[in-house]
């Protein structure tokens, strides 16, 4: 099979790419608060607002250390969100069903649910969250 290039399609190869900002590198070291979590205020947390650095962005990426039982308290999404268990281990709630989460598991939680997640065992419940920005 024969390939013919047109114009346009020359034109497209030619045109340079659209310019994307350039990364922004954050340090959890300079975004880092001890604050008492989202949804309830259960206990402390240690909160690393990584995307909050971010101009224009779209996601929000943030960690988050729960202190020996502190919790996120229920609430409802209006987004799909992610809970990433990187060390200890906790109970999350979605729609009233609740699974025991350790290091190395996700929970996917789904637009319209009511979520929370609270910190269980000797060790505090170290975690990313990540889900859209949702505009106005």
């Amino acid at each position: 099979m024969k390939t013919i290039l047109t114009a346009a399609h020359l034109a497209l190869a030619a045109a340079p790419a659209l310019a994307a900002p350039p990364a922004v590198i954050v340090r959890e070291a300079e975004v880092v608060r001890q604050e008492p979590p989202p949804h309830g205020a259960i206990g402390m947390s240690t909160a690393y607002r990584i995307s909050d650095a971010v101009p224009n962005r779209t996601l929000e990426f943030r960690k988050r250390v729960l202190h020996v039982g502190a919790a996120i308290g229920p609430h409802p999404i209006d987004h799909d969100e992610v809970y990433y268990v990187l060390a200890g281990e906790g109970d999350v709630v979605s729609d009233g069903v609740t699974t025991r989460l350790t290091a190395g598991m996700a929970a996917y939680l789904y637009r319209g649910a009511v979520v929370g997640i609270r910190q269980t065992g000797r060790e505090p419940l170290a975690m990313i969250i990540s889900y859209p920005v949702v505009k106005p």
